[in-house]
């Protein structure tokens, strides 16, 4: 482990061959290591998720996050891509799936990869994540309170989301949850569908739910944030990542 890294904007191959803006970390050393995609959260491509890239390249990971949003607001400061792309029902699951595909065939074909890959996201990320880890080769998959991977999206919410229950019988490796008992997208009876059905299909599963915490505690920036919460989930974070990521 070293605070010694390289970051930078990066463009890299998604969805039909399209190409996207990426942030890239990557530590010192010529490696072998693994590699870890983070899916940003609905306020989009910010700050807050760069550190979170810069934070798994300091636990000795290259880590990448492509912009979600660059085909709808090129260049666009963060919160007014994340506008545009509210406005245009949130970027879909078949996107999803080719950037981040795109972004583990970029991570795998650095100089540095032992080849193997794990995914993370928080939010609508956490969804996501789930969503790739069904779907594209992974090694590894982490959903921070993603809303919709089980339940109804009311009527008239603002992505254009479904529920992924059809899609986890098809869930290609471990999965790690982190859930807020206060939460209400997803619930805590949210969280009891996904364990029993992650169960029913012999999925390899772990799970860790917090009392006092809500949505977003892991947002150092927000009212939502919760330390003590915060700090095991990134415990249990690293050790998941430890154990699936080594070379």
């Amino acid at each position: 482990m070293s605070d010694a890294m390289t970051t930078r904007t990066i463009r890299i191959v998604g969805h039909r061959d399209e190409e996207i803006e990426a942030y890239l970390a990557t530590p010192e050393g010529d490696g072998p290591r693994g590699g870890v995609i983070v899916i940003h959260h609905l306020p989009g491509y910010d700050r807050g998720t760069k550190e979170i890239v810069r934070r798994f390249a300091e636990l000795g990971y290259d880590a990448i996050c492509p912009n979600l949003y660059w085909r709808i607001a090129p260049g666009a400061a963060p919160d007014d891509a994340a506008a545009a792309a509210r406005a245009q029902g949130g970027v879909s699951d078949e996107q999803l799936v080719g950037d981040v595909a795109g972004a583990a065939a970029y991570l795998r074909s650095l100089p540095t990869s032992n080849g193997k890959v794990a995914v993370i996201g928080y939010c609508s990320g956490g969804r996501q994540s789930v969503l790739a880890a069904c779907t594209v080769d992974l090694d590894a998959a982490v959903d921070c309170y993603g809303a919709f991977v089980t339940g109804t999206p009311p009527q008239g919410y603002v992505l254009h989301v479904t529920n992924l229950v059809d899609q986890l019988p098809n869930l290609r490796c471990p999965l790690l949850g982190l859930f807020g008992n206060e939460d209400k997208t997803p619930s805590p009876a949210h969280v009891d569908e996904l364990e029993q059905l992650l169960r029913e299909h012999g999925k390899t599963y772990e799970f860790h739910r917090y009392d006092g915490a809500g949505h977003a505690f892991f947002s150092t920036n927000r009212p939502a944030y919760r330390v003590e919460a915060a700090l095991d989930g990134w415990e249990r974070i690293e050790a998941f990542f430890g154990a699936r990521l080594g070379a």
